[in-house]
């Protein structure tokens, strides 16, 4: 392989790789500060899907300090699932959409907190 095909792949991986890049760059203590406010009565202040409104559940929350859940999941699902909903992505419909309460970058910084707890 030449060196200039070798600087178009590299390129060329780099420009796919930027958009799931954008995607995760929230800010984790805002992200914190808006699942307390949104996320914490079903999924737990500390995300482990024990929050008070989790024991009329089913069903219950998903433990979100699930290292090796968490890190399966593409940036794009988990965007989809806070801002349109469990529903809309063959979860439980008792998971809510928070599209219409939380802005794109709000959504982002949510799921950059959600991270920080699976590791």
């Amino acid at each position: 392989m030449t060196p200039v095909i070798r600087i178009g792949l590299a390129f060329l991986l780099l420009g796919m790789a930027l958009p799931s890049l954008a995607v995760a760059q929230g800010n984790a203590e805002k992200g914190k500060a808006l699942f307390a406010q949104n996320c914490a009565a079903c999924h737990g202040t500390a995300g482990k899907g024990d929050g008070a409104a989790a024991a009329a559940l089913n069903p219950k929350p998903r433990d979100l300090t699930d290292k090796a859940y968490i890190g399966g999941l593409k940036n794009e699902y988990l965007i989809d699932i806070v801002k349109k909903g469990g529903a809309a992505v063959g979860k439980s419909a008792a998971m809510p959409p928070w599209g219409a309460a939380m802005k794109d970058d709000q959504i982002r910084d949510v799921i950059t907190f959600v991270r920080s707890l699976a590791k």
